[in-house]
This record gives structure tokens, sequence and C-alpha cells, in this order.
């Protein structure tokens, strides 16, 4: 299962390398990479270089696991582990795209299957800029897309087929890591009285793995808010046996890169997998 969801990060990463057969997948890219929905920012991106290749400060276990359709016994949950602070500027050094998976989170996928969660499956947890038209929707499309070098990840594109066009009900436009806690942002039409929208998303969709990449957040709001509320998402999704894929943002808003910074430790602190997007831009 890891193997496989490692790879399906990568297909973003290398969407943009493609020669797609539709110049509607080469402006929707445009726009995911350089756009941004944030409620009552600026607009302006600060694009950065791509820091030289270097392995982050985290211990990992190399050893990877094959999905399996028959539940095996639930375990309980992981949690943060107390781990002293990274360093500053620790994240910019993190690979783009997690190469382990953690014996921890080996435990969460056990206990989702335990619940009834499907190993086929993925969700999106984010603002605008993973609306399923701008996020890895043509992969749903055969015919639409070439992979070329990258013929590889043909077998992980058809093994999650149905959830890269899936319009996910924990995402919209101005939607932070406070929102997909609130039921008054969940859609009254799909969801239950009193639902999230990230309940609501894991109830219906059931996902074994979730991209969560809250981008949009208030510029006037210490880091430290935003590490109360994507916490208490990361714990939600332990909980319901999700493994997380948590990535950093392109943009440097607050201007001193602390919302990233803040992504890598609670990544480090719960040994879940980090998309490090902000190095690949």
């Amino acid at each position: 299962m890891f193997s496989l969801h490692l790879r399906a990060i990568n297909l973003k990463s290398i969407m943009n390398k493609m020669k797609p057969k539709s110049i509607i997948i080469v402006s929707t890219l445009t726009l995911f990479f350089f756009t941004a929905c944030s409620i009552n920012q600026s607009d302006n991106f600060q694009i950065t270089k791509t820091p030289p290749p270097s392995q982050p400060t985290i211990d990992q276990p190399a050893e990877t696991i094959i999905p399996s359709l028959t539940a095996p016994a639930a375990t309980p949950p992981p949690t943060a582990t107390l781990k002293p602070p990274l360093e500053k500027k620790a994240w910019m050094e993190m690979p783009i795209i997690p190469t382990n998976a953690s014996d921890s989170m080996r435990e969460v996928y056990e206990l989702g299957l335990a619940m009834g969660n499907d190993p086929r499956r993925f969700s999106v947890i984010r603002d605008c800029q993973n609306v399923s038209s701008y996020f890895l929707l043509t992969f749903d499309k055969p015919g639409d897309f070439r992979l070329g070098a990258y013929a590889d990840l043909q077998p992980t594109i058809e093994y999650y087929q149905g959830s890269f066009s899936r319009t996910s009900l924990a995402v919209k436009g101005g939607f932070n890591a406070a929102a997909v806690l609130s039921p008054l942002r969940a859609d009254p039409k799909t969801c239950n009285k009193g639902e999230s929208p990230l309940d609501c998303e894991l109830r219906i969709w059931k996902p074994s793995e979730v991209f969560v990449s809250m981008e949009t957040w208030w510029s006037k709001k210490p880091a430290q808010e935003y590490d109360k509320y994507m916490r208490k998402v990361i714990e939600r999704l332990l909980e319901a046996g999700v493994v997380p894929i948590i990535a950093t943002k392109a943009d440097n808003l607050e201007g001193d890169h602390s919302i990233n910074a803040t992504i890598a430790q609670i990544a480090y602190d719960y040994d879940i997998p980090l998309w490090n997007f902000w190095a690949a831009v």
C-alpha cells in the first residue's frame, strides 16, 4: 500500500513534465501551481528555488507493505510523540516525495482496514487548489495523458481509479484547517446534521489515505493557531484509520515560512508522510 500511495504523490509532481493531449490539462496545472484562493490574503507568491537534495533529520524505516483486502486485527491509533523541535530550516531540506513508511502508519492502515476503509480509495482535504478539476483529475481519463518515462506509475493509476476525479466533500474555496472541522461548513444536502466536512467525507468515501494541504489561512493569525487546528485534523484521521499525507505550501504569505515549518513539525511528531510541495516549486 505505501509503495502505491507514495508513488501516487509522485503523479502530481510529474504532471507538468508530461506531454498531455489536451491543452486543458496545461491550463489547470498552471492554475494549481501559480494561483491562490486565500480569503483576505494577497495573491502574490514568493517562489523559492528548490534546495539541493539532502535527507531529512527524521528516522523512518525503509520497509513497505502491500495492500490487502483482508482486514487484519485492529490496533489503537498512534498519537503524537514528544520530540525535540526540528531546526528552523530543516523542512527546506526534506525530500519532495516521502520514500519510507513508518511502523505507526502501518498500524493506522491496518486499523482502517478493520474499520472498513477501502484500500483502493484516497481523499483530499484542502482549499480551492485541490478541487478535482485542478488536482489529478486527468488520471481518471485514459487517453488524456501520456506517462512517457513514468510508465511504471500506470499500475498506481489503475489501482486508485475513481479517486482522482472525485469531488471531495472536504475541499472548497476558502477552506482552512478550522473550516474542515466545523459542521457549519459541511454540505447540508449530503452531510448529517452536526457533521463536519472532514467527518462527512470519511463516512461517505471510506478512504485509506488522505492528502492534507491547507494553504488558506488568516494572514494575521499566528502559526500556533494553524498548528492547533491542523493537529486536530490529523488526529481525527488517525482515529478513523486513515493515513494522512500532509503537504507544505508554495507561498510564504506569512513572511517567515512559519506555516511550512509547522507542517513539517506535525509530520515529524506524528510520523506521517510529508509531501514537500514547496521544494518542488
